[in-house]
């Protein structure tokens, strides 16, 4: 089933609107006084028509005599002009081919109403006016009894009906000239009310494009106005608490970089403090041995959390850059299992040698926080693999865990986020997949994580073959 089509635009539906009630009111106005002038018309038209009947059976019926005969039945025909029909009991006088047009309906109301009747009819495409009237007699004493005389009168109507048709062609033209004004006003009317509203639009583009000092003038008094107060109001308080946001994101950033510098020289000291610890802790007694190994490990990751702090400050900060080379992924991906004696414990697979102008270091990072993070949280095997297309090259780590759930999902890249709120003290620190999010939107690409086919997590990273390395962000240098 086909659909119409519908103006969208507001400007359209307005157009519509003002048109189509002022067509629609100016041919009601004009057929409406069509109407009534077609009604006084026929009714003044049958109405002297019929006092011209009756005035000439009155001018005749003075001269009679009763009971008639057939000579004063003509008589009183010939009177009353042509198209008539005079009846006396068994005589009738028909002067007219068009008498036959009397119905019998006409003649019995006659008969029984002892009254002039009349009657509108249709008979060969064309109107016709029937006039039916009993002749009446006036005795001295001005007593009027019945004569027994029937006079029925066929008058044409068509002259009537084409002046009616005049005038509804008049209420079409009358219609059609209410056009080109109703448009004209409907413009004007329109561009009155979409102002305004143009006007509200634009504003709202500007605030969410970022700037909140965008207001509207106030003018008028009316719901448009209180609108564009209500806008200007909503801005108002949107850029105070946007100003208050950012004040406060800002004062967060700031104090967890300054933090974190803050903590690397004695995070230094103390990592090689518990470097020499780590060699002596091999003569210590068990208790000793235990409480200077659980120092070495939460040192360590104390470290990893400050560093990756710093790092995650750098983005918010937006003073995160890359350092850009030619790049084989392959090998890279390769180098980092490597370097952290992965490679026995996950397969890689990679179709052919994959250049990319990226930076080294941070592609590292990512792959590091994906691969790790399917070691400790799935179960073997863990895959990963490296592919390319004209468009991308796509690095897939998969594992064969339990998998990601649905209420994870949404959360895995959130910072500080743990899927398993009871596991608060495992090695990672929360941000080892949001940084790599943010290093691989750094080169402008991306990571999403869902499940494998066979069960697990699966998480991709993708990073564009085209992008101009100089283009934004990608241009920067740490």
């Amino acid at each position: 089933m086909t659909r119409r089509p519908r103006p969208r635009g507001l400007r359209a539906r307005l157009l519509v609107a003002f048109v189509l009630v002022a067509v629609l009111g100016a041919a009601a106005a004009a057929w409406s006084s069509a109407g009534s002038a077609r009604t006084a018309l026929v009714t003044s038209t049958q109405q002297r028509l019929t006092e011209a009947v009756t005035g000439r059976i009155e001018a005749v019926v003075p001269e009679l005599r009763y009971p008639p005969d057939r000579a004063a039945l003509d008589r009183l025909r010939a009177a009353v002009g042509s198209n008539t029909l005079v009846t006396y009991e068994d005589m009738r006088s028909v002067g007219g081919a068009d008498t036959g047009l009397v119905t019998r309906e006409l003649r019995a109301a006659v008969r029984s109403r002892n009254a002039l009747v009349t009657q509108r009819i249709t008979a060969g495409g064309r109107p016709w006016l029937l006039i039916g009237t009993p002749v009446t007699i006036t005795a001295p004493d001005g007593a009027r009894s019945p004569s027994g005389i029937e006079v029925y009168a066929v008058r044409d109507l068509a002259g009537v009906e084409r002046q009616t048709d005049g005038l509804t062609r008049s209420a079409v033209s009358t219609a059609a000239l209410a056009l080109p004004p109703a448009v004209l006003l409907a413009l004007l009317a329109s561009r009155s009310v979409l102002r305004p509203v143009r006007d509200l639009r634009d504003t709202a583009r500007r605030l969410a494009a970022g700037d909140l000092g965008a207001r509207l003038p106030v003018q008028g008094a009316d719901e448009l106005t209180e609108l564009t107060v209500t806008v200007n109001e909503m801005a108002e308080s949107l850029q105070i608490s946007m100003t208050a946001m950012r004040r406060m994101q800002t004062d967060a950033r700031r104090f967890a970089a300054d933090v974190s510098h803050e903590l690397r020289t004695p995070l230094s000291t103390l990592t090689a403090v518990v470097e020499v610890l780590a060699t002596a802790a091999d003569g210590m007694e068990a208790d000793a041995r235990e409480s200077a190994e659980l120092a070495i490990t939460e040192t360590h990751r104390l470290v990893r959390l400050v560093e990756d702090l710093m790092e995650v400050s750098r983005f918010d900060a937006g003073t995160a850059r890359l350092r850009l080379e030619d790049v084989d992924v392959t090998g890279a991906v390769r180098d980092c299992l490597r370097a952290r004696g992965w490679l026995e414990e996950i397969e890689l697979t990679a179709a052919e040698e994959i250049v990319l102008r990226l930076d080294r270091r941070r592609l590292d990072v990512v792959v590091a926080n994906l691969a790790g993070n399917a070691l400790r949280h799935g179960e073997p095997p863990v895959r990963v693999h490296v592919s390319a297309s004209r468009e991308q090259v796509r690095i897939e780590v998969t594992d064969s865990g339990p998998g990601l759930p649905a209420d994870v999902l949404p959360h895995v890249f959130d910072r500080f986020y743990k899927a398993d709120a009871v596991r608060t003290r495992t090695p990672g620190s929360g941000l080892g997949l949001a940084i790599a999010l943010e290093n691989a939107r750094l080169h402008g690409g991306d990571v999403t994580a869902g499940r494998a086919e066979g069960g697990g997590a699966r998480f991709v990273l993708r990073l564009p073959r085209d992008r101009d390395p100089e283009d934004g962000r990608a241009g920067w240098d740490v």
